[in-house]
């Protein structure tokens, strides 16, 4: 709220970060990112039952149940305005093209900002995402936005919009009919549809991102949101034969992304190794790299995305660029493409930091990733169609042209 009491913006900033992750008690210490679990600091216990029932969410169902009373409980903190804000209609189009990988003062986001919010508000809305993600999900999501937030307090520039993030609502968040959470920012564009209709959950399309790849918070621990993705995305590579890294192997350089954040996508495929070449057991690594965004809610959700998309992983192409071997210590990163029927991922290491260089931290290459995830035969559960962006948004062009945006 706007009032003479209010600590400025970047103060405000850090502390609803802060209290994401203090409610539910992760530390986010080691370049594993393992987190462990510990007692809730909230001082709503009705908050504290949310995300007390997250914790215990095992199946897809519980996930759906969960989300919707932590919606509700979200919506009972509102204002009338601010309800009308937050609310959309299941089918309304603002959902295709209100994510992005760049900051919010160059792609207008969907609902409610959290620095607009009371701390009661921003807590209970952080409760949404944590009764919706499993603890590893919700995890990388708030080192992705620790990581921005780290940027805004430590990096030469200057965009205020750094650490803002939007939360909004498509359809009845009230559990008995089908309703997306939308959730985005900065490198972050979490679009999870839930239907308690059919017992299922969806996450494409999502968009995770991260700059710096490695950075120390405020407790002086080491934080890496993405080291889930490099180890099992290395243990597929390095699995493979000399022969079939032949065929995967595209190039030195780090390809660009072909199907950008929010925008449309041709999904190409049938670049690259054939999920038909691949062994039982290459096959199972990678469907774990699948996992790291198909995987971001409960094990059931996950288990039932797994098993649609391996019917199909014979059809599937796999291709990389870049670095082969995992030291981000040399070159610019990595690009893999993912390509099949259910499933469209694309990895992609970004050459340069825009603006966001921090001393003795490694802000572009390996240390500045975009990813896509998107279901070429679901994409928002069928609900709306990807309208094109305003822009070329693919190659790092902010709607309308111009110079991109620091750290995009």
């Amino acid at each position: 709220m706007n009032d003479t009491t209010s600590p400025p913006p970047q103060r405000r900033k850090a502390l609803w970060v802060a209290s994401a992750l203090l409610a539910v008690g992760i530390s986010l210490g080691g370049c594993a990112g393992a987190g462990t679990i510990s007692a809730t600091t909230s001082s709503d216990s009705a908050i504290s039952t949310l995300i007390s029932a997250e914790s215990a969410s095992s199946t897809t169902s519980e996930t759906i149940s969960n989300t919707a009373a932590a919606a509700q409980a979200f919506l009972a903190t509102l204002s009338d305005e601010q309800r009308e804000t937050v609310l959309y209609a299941y089918d309304d189009e603002t959902k295709t093209t209100s994510w992005s990988n760049f900051p919010v003062t160059f792609v207008e986001r969907a609902g409610l900002n959290l620095n607009d919010l009371t701390e009661e508000q921003q807590s209970a809305a952080m409760a949404v995402l944590e009764a919706l993600l499993s603890d590893k999900g919700y995890e990388t999501v708030t080192g992705i936005i620790g990581g921005d937030e780290f940027l805004l307090e430590n990096s030469s520039s200057t965009e205020d919009s750094l650490g803002q993030y939007y939360i909004a609502f498509f359809g009845d968040p009230s559990g008995t009919s089908a309703f997306e959470v939308q959730f985005g920012g900065h490198h972050l564009g979490i679009n999870a549809t839930l239907d308690a209709t059919t017992n299922a959950i969806t996450f494409a399309p999502t968009h995770l991102g991260v700059q710096p790849a490695v950075y120390t918070n405020t407790n002086g621990e080491e934080v890496q949101p993405f080291s889930g993705i490099y180890e099992t995305a290395f243990a597929f590579y390095d699995s493979l034969t000399d022969e079939q890294k032949a065929i995967l192997y595209q190039s030195e350089n780090v390809a660009d992304m072909a199907c950008a954040p929010g925008d449309t996508c041709d999904y190409p495929t049938g670049t690259g190794l054939s999920g038909a070449d691949l062994t039982d057991e290459q096959k199972q690594l990678l469907l774990d790299v699948i996992a790291n965004w198909v995987g971001l809610a409960d094990e059931n959700t996950t288990a039932d995305a797994l098993a649609k998309i391996e019917t199909t992983l014979d059809d599937t192409y796999i291709n990389w660029s870049g670095a082969t071997v995992y030291d981000m210590t040399q070159g610019d990163g990595i690009y893999f493409q993912i390509s099949g029927p259910n499933a469209y991922i694309e990895f992609a290491g970004q050459r340069g930091s825009a603006g966001a260089d921090v001393d003795g931290v490694v802000t572009s290459g390996w240390g500045h990733v975009h990813t896509i995830y998107r279901d070429p035969a679901n994409d928002y559960a069928n609900s709306a169609t990807q309208q094109e962006a305003t822009g070329g948004m693919g190659n790092g062009v902010p709607p309308g042209g111009g110079t991109p945006p620091p750290g995009n």
